[in-house]
């Protein structure tokens, strides 16, 4: 327990730097909301994604990039996952892959509040940003390691990826969340 509170106050103490931390797939998700013929707001998520977060908290600087497998894509409705993974929707085989990468992060006094960026899916690039409801930096006690987490919500519309699939019945806006922790290697 001594060695725990020890590495706390040493975290605490020590100076900020940039770092490159790696995203833990284990906690974190994209998932997304869309409404349905007006009815409910149908959910999903992609269950794999990787990347990386660097940070420098002195210079108010990073990156974030972020890997998203589309085949891992979940509505907890089969059939609905395999239609939706396929050619007429997100074509899994062909794009393989949905990115973020920022490029700009913006911050309230101390705090990031924002991400701006390009999503790039289907073959199509968009900007895109992300609003940051949480972010911390820390020791997280339970592993012992350094590492950065963050909620963020971002909206766009489908039909510029050219996902018109089902409008105007199935909604062209879509809610994007993002949650992420990332860890020192």
């Amino acid at each position: 327990m001594i060695r725990i509170i020890v590495l706390f106050f040493a975290a605490l103490l020590a100076p900020a730097q940039a770092a490159e931390y790696v995203i833990d797939p284990t906690h974190t998700y994209a998932s997304f909301e869309i409404d349905h013929l007006g009815f409910s707001t149908q959910r999903g998520q992609f269950n794999r994604s990787s990347g990386i977060v660097e940070f420098n908290p002195e210079e108010k600087t990073g990156r974030i990039d972020i890997s998203i497998e589309a085949a891992s894509l979940d509505t907890g409705f089969a059939l609905r996952d395999d239609v939706l993974r396929g050619e007429d929707w997100f074509k899994a085989r062909d794009f393989p892959y949905i990115f973020f990468r920022s490029q700009k992060l913006l911050f309230t006094d101390d705090k990031l509040s924002a991400v701006e960026g390009v999503l790039v899916m289907l073959g199509e690039s968009r900007p895109m940003r992300l609003d940051v409801s949480r972010f911390k930096c820390g020791l997280n006690l339970a592993s012992r390691q350094r590492g950065c987490g963050a909620d963020a919500v971002g909206v766009l519309r489908r039909s510029e990826f050219g996902l018109s699939n089902g409008l105007p019945f199935i909604g062209d806006e879509v809610r994007l969340r993002i949650q992420v922790e990332a860890y020192l290697p």
